[in-house]
């Protein structure tokens, strides 16, 4: 036990010794994840693989011009946002999409929404040596995380939703989650929107840090 003892206090200085450079590696961290993805906001694919998430949100449908327009699934019959009827797949590439997604607004939107993205991470980079500058960073990217996980409230496509035959579930021999739908089965967008729990917890981190360094150069 002793040992055990010994190893976990030198673990804890190493550890306690290295905190300053843990922050700045979460510093860019951050603003590695915050430039990729506000420069890709540039690009076809995502611009259009965010509408689901803008035009769902009562705080931001706004911002598209086909937001409020329904229309008539031909598979289902039932009425649907008409954005439902204008997806492109990523890497796809269908004209008559593409042009709705002009009107809508999709491209202009995304193009501002990234480069907003990408001023907020440079804020956090720029955290390593201005304390007020990655207090501001900080707490932009904890409030831009909280936008974001708000979609798992107003989104339908970040839950799985129910595909299946009515008439073949529960099949007998098949596992119980099989055909498993709703809350809380994430999809592949839900599981992407969770993941900013972390990067909100990591924005009150680096701006609690930059706070107490700010403070501390107060009182010299």
């Amino acid at each position: 036990m002793a040992t055990i003892n010994s190893l976990f206090d030198f673990a804890s200085r190493i550890l306690l010794s290295l905190e300053r450079h843990f922050y700045t590696y979460l510093r860019i961290a951050i603003f590695l994840v915050m430039a990729w993805i506000g420069g890709l906001k540039v690009c076809q694919y995502e611009a259009d693989g965010i509408v689901p998430f803008v035009s769902n949100s009562p705080f931001m449908s706004f911002l598209y011009n086909n937001s409020s327009k329904t229309a008539i699934h031909p598979k289902t019959g039932k009425e649907v946002k008409e954005y439902n009827l204008h997806k492109n797949k990523e890497g796809e590439v269908i004209v008559e999409n593409i042009k709705w997604h002009q009107e809508n607004g999709t491209y202009a939107f995304s193009i501002g929404l990234g480069l907003m993205i990408c001023t907020i991470g440079t804020l956090v980079l720029l955290g390593i040596w201005s304390p007020r500058l990655g207090m501001l960073g900080g707490l932009l990217t904890f409030g831009m995380s909280i936008v974001t996980l708000s979609f798992l409230v107003t989104t339908p496509e970040c839950w799985v939703p129910n595909l299946a035959d009515g008439n073949t579930y529960p099949h007998e021999g098949l596992p119980y989650f099989v055909g498993s739908h709703g809350f809380p089965m994430l999809s592949g967008a839900g599981r992407l929107v969770i993941k900013d729990v972390i990067m909100s917890a990591g924005g009150l981190l680096v701006a609690a840090e930059a706070a107490r360094r700010f403070l501390a150069s107060r009182q010299k």
